[in-house]
């Protein structure tokens, strides 16, 4: 929750003296910072049949113990009992309080989150499955209030009150009447509130809310991250009022049956909903990729009724030559509208509906290699990465396009919920991208408290009471619900490291059928087979913590390049050293000490000891901070790139990989591959150099030259140039092939010779260019005459999640490269509306190579960074009298209008503003 700048704990005192201070102004803030004027959100001038009102702003919050009023008084308008917190929903308590001045924004940064109160749990716990310890403040129950005008146009409608996401147990209060009994964080809960409003007047909301227990099925962290101290309980999605005639429009979904790209079959459905003691008469009426629908009904007292339309019944809904929606770097991403509504007999409109929908089907096989899936009857290598969000929910809009521009730009075409699902908003945002979504329930905590007895069988000991079945199957039919309109999301993982217990799992299945889950289904993201999911075809046997680069081409039992890794990484992300000083703060910067752990993950994930262990072998021992994160940036870009790298080049023996993770839920030092603040640093641009659309990289394993296709063009006489350059930049050999590649094909253009590099270090420099002479991909390696060795047979306690090497390759002469200075040509900012352009070019005159040298735009000299900045290419090597000019893409608002600094600096360079 921190920015860049803000200060940080300093002096040298000890942090049980800081955090005591810390606590003493805490409990200040606790009683001042409050107010008691009453929240209100702003009338809208009407509410239109169709239309939401959303309550996002004039909330009040406080904690049961500060208040004595009951419900019946808290929701009725125009009560002023009791100080109040301001807050807007969506929100947790905790990230309200924050917002509100109560708790510091700084709590991101070093140790700040342990002085909040409730955080004694000890470090590295699983916080998941702990009680709320007796005196946090959390413990009790916590009211969301607020007071709002309806419209006098919505008297005798039908109103109705909807409540996206509550965590996780929660009682709803409107104008004096308990209108509803919640519980179940993934939960879509909409209340019949007609008896209760009060059209024409003020209206007054209260929602008192229970954090969760270690037995719910709750949202939880797991070892990624520490958890806050209210579970994030919460209101953490929309809160709105929507109205209606006698029948409502609910659940509209359009349906493709692809008989090729040139011919789809759409099947259009929606929900008609009675909830009155007459029977209604009306049409059903709409239109969806310009053909009209039309169904006449009768529904009876209480009746909900599914209408579908098809082919058979409409002949426009069997499109020829459809505009379909593809993933990033397959295609387009086009996407249509439904709308329907339903008319009463006398021709009041009842109700409307408005769908966002794209035409495209996805399927899925298991083959001899793994999972494989088909996008319109396309495979695609499925190269993602584990998306979290924030600790405290309370990401705005405009990070979450961010983030989804940083996962276009770095040339990923998937992100995995796992049980951390986001918005309705990031989602629209995904289809807009093509970036394919696989979601489903999370690990490590009640959502998978199953277990077998000493014969291998279910035991019903571990399995889930009958509040907890029945928070299951409505959280998986309003996730179902939400989700499966969406043309991003390919697939549902009913468990993430176990399946479900056979009856859970059934459960499941049937609920998925009776919504009409359109995508594929996996028991698990494991390779556990089931009697009723079959084989998976995916695997998750690490590595989540360091391997060397060589280890996904050699690798045959775990997370090497075969089969589908539903969850892999080369674990720690060092950041650069701007976002770590924000991070830990500048007193804990150098040596590694427990601020670093608890800016890890939790139990095996503490430290970043191995990863340090292999930099001080493989780069040299660190000499300090800036050395380390010098030498880390190399260490993130050459793992990231390898593991990305093999994954492509064994397509479909590789047949999808999952990154663990894409971003932290806070700043951390692992599993990411950009950073909490958005910048990017070695492990992101290793990442998008691997993942460039048409691509040249280099395998150490076999010496071969490999050009890879990501996308559905076809590449004819590409020209592929390879040099082998000893430490001295003396040339050792060269090649030059011509290759075709088809529509997302691979082809092996050049086999190097076997070689006697003079020295431990060597490198290898890859160009690719197209017919016409267009520069398409370069690539440059830095290598190991000896490369690093792994025992591959390692099976002690740790081999689910690191595979130990027992021999470092010797890259340490890179410490001795000779300074080198480069000549830096920036051009103004270009570009139309708010996003802009700046070109750098960069030559090195020197007889030496510039290794590693980083763009950063900044605000000024000497500035903070702009960010996010999204540069074509970074961390570029240039050899003896090479030039290259990189684009950077920025947003005006993040320059705060001002035309950008830039900095170049690199591991030889020195630090230039330019």
């Amino acid at each position: 929750m921190s920015s860049r700048g803000e200060g940080a704990i300093g002096g040298g005192m000890s942090w049980n003296t800081v955090r005591a201070m810390r606590a003493l102004l805490l409990a200040a803030l606790w009683v001042c910072q409050s107010c008691s004027c009453p929240g209100q959100t702003p009338p809208p001038p009407d509410l239109a049949t169709g239309e939401r009102l959303v309550l996002r702003e004039g909330w009040q919050l406080q904690s049961s113990a500060e208040l004595s009023a009951t419900g019946a008084e808290l929701s009725r308008p125009g009560f002023e009992g009791g100080r109040w917190h301001p807050a807007r929903v969506p929100s947790t308590v905790v990230g309200a309080l924050v917002e509100a001045g109560v708790f510091p924004r700084d709590l991101y940064q070093g140790m700040n989150l342990r002085s909040l109160p409730g955080m004694d749990y000890a470090l590295g716990e699983n916080f998941t499955n702990l009680e709320l310890s007796p005196g946090s403040p959390f413990l009790p129950a916590w009211w969301y209030r607020t007071e709002f005008e309806l419209p006098a146009g919505v008297s005798g409608r039908k109103v109705w009150l909807t409540l996206d996401g509550v965590n996780y147990r929660a009682n709803v209060w409107l104008n004096g009447q308990l209108v509803g009994a919640l519980s179940g964080t993934y939960r879509a809960f909409e209340l019949d509130v007609t008896g209760a409003a009060r059209p024409g007047a003020r209206n007054a909301l209260a929602v008192e809310l229970f954090a969760p227990r270690p037995t719910d099925l709750a949202h939880t962290w797991i070892d990624w991250n520490p958890t806050p101290p209210d579970k994030n309980m919460g209101l953490w999605r929309d809160v709105s009022l929507t109205t209606t005639g006698p029948v409502a429009i609910r659940n509209p979904q359009v349906v493709t049956r692809l008989e090729s790209e040139a011919l789809a079959h759409l099947t259009v459905s929606a929900e008609l909903r009675n909830p009155g003691q007459q029977p209604r008469t009306g049409t059903l009426r709409g239109s969806v990729a310009g053909v009209w629908l039309e169904s006449t009904v009768t529904l009876q007292p209480g009746e909900v009724r599914e209408v579908r339309f098809t082919g058979a019944e409409v002949s426009g809904l069997d499109i020829r030559d459809p505009a379909l929606w593809w993933p990033a770097q397959y295609g387009p991403q086009n996407l249509h509208t439904l709308e329907l509504e339903f008319v009463e007999q006398g021709g009041a409109v009842s109700d409307r509906s408005r769908l966002r929908f794209g035409i495209r089907e996805v399927t899925s096989s298991v083959t001899e290699h793994g999972l494989v899936f088909r996008v319109n009857g396309r495979p695609i290598l499925i190269r993602g990465a584990g998306w979290a969000r924030d600790m405290l929910f309370m990401e705005s809009a405009e990070r979450e396009a961010q983030e989804v521009a940083l996962v276009r730009d770095l040339g990923l075409n998937a992100v995995r919920f796992e049980g951390k699902f986001g918005s309705d908003h990031l989602v629209d945002l995904l289809d807009e991208a093509g970036i394919l979504v696989i979601a489903g329930w999370s690990c490590c905590d009640v959502w998978e408290n199953w277990g077998r007895d000493a014969n291998g069988e279910w035991t019903r000991d571990l399995k889930w009471n009958a509040e907890q079945r029945a928070v299951a199957e409505g959280s998986m039919r309003d996730m179902a619900l939400r989700l499966r309109n969406h043309p991003s999301v390919i697939a549902w993982w009913s468990g993430s490291d176990n399946p479900p217990e056979p009856e859970t799992e059934a459960m499941y299945l049937r609920v998925l059928g009776e919504t009409r889950w359109p995508n594929p289904v996996q028991s698990s993201a494991t390779a556990v087979e089931t009697a009723l999911g079959g084989p998976t075809g995916l695997k998750m046997r690490g590595p989540y913590d360091w391997v060397p680069p060589n280890y996904w081409l050699e690798d045959t039992r775990r997370g090497g390049a075969f089969g589908f890794a539903s969850e892999i990484s080369p674990g720690p992300a060092i950041p650069e050293i701007e976002s770590l000083t924000e991070m830990v703060g500048p007193e804990h910067l150098w040596p590694i000490d427990e601020v670093w752990s608890y800016h890890c993950g939790a139990v095996q994930f503490r430290t970043v000891d191995a990863f340090t262990a292999a930099l001080s072998a493989r780069y040299g021992t660190a000499s300090g901070v800036l050395d380390y994160t010098r030498k880390a940036q190399a260490m993130t870009y050459e793992a990231q790139r390898a593991m990305f790298e093999a994954y492509s080049q064994r397509k479909y023996q590789a047949t999808g990989v999952i990154q663990w993770m894409l971003n932290n839920a806070w700043p951390s030092l692992i599993w990411h591959l950009y950073d909490y603040s958005l910048s990017a640093g070695g492990g992101y641009y290793g990442t998008k150099k691997a993942l460039e659309p048409l691509h040249v990289q280099y395998s150490a394993l076999d010496r071969s030259v490999v050009v890879v296709n990501s996308g559905l063009g076809v590449h004819p006489d590409l020209r592929v140039s390879a040099r082998v350059l000893a430490f001295d930049l003396t040339p050792l050999h060269e090649a030059e092939a011509t290759v075709s590649l088809g529509p997302d094909g691979v082809a092996t253009a050049l086999v190097l010779p076997v070689l006697s590099p003079p020295s431990d270090t060597y490198f290898v420099r890859l160009e690719l260019r197209g017919a016409d002479g267009t520069v398409h991909s370069t690539n440059f390696y830095w290598l190991p005459a000896r490369p690093d060795v792994l025992d591959y047979d390692y099976e002690g306690p740790e081999a689910w999640y690191m595979t130990p090497t027992t021999s470092y390759a010797n890259l340490t002469r890179l410490q001795g490269l000779a300074p080198t200075a480069l000549e830096v040509e920036v051009s103004p900012s270009q570009g139309a509306g708010n996003e802009r352009l700046k070109a750098v070019r960069l030559t090195n005159p020197s007889a030496h190579l510039a290794f590693m040298v980083r763009l950063k735009l900044t605000h000024g000299p000497g500035g903070a960074e702009v960010l996010p900045t999204r540069w074509e290419d970074n961390y570029v090597s240039l050899l003896p009298g090479e030039s290259r000019t990189v684009v950077a893409r920025y947003m005006e608002a993040d320059a705060h209008g001002a035309e950008p600094t830039v900095e170049s600096s690199g591991w030889n360079v020195p630090k230039v503003a330019h």
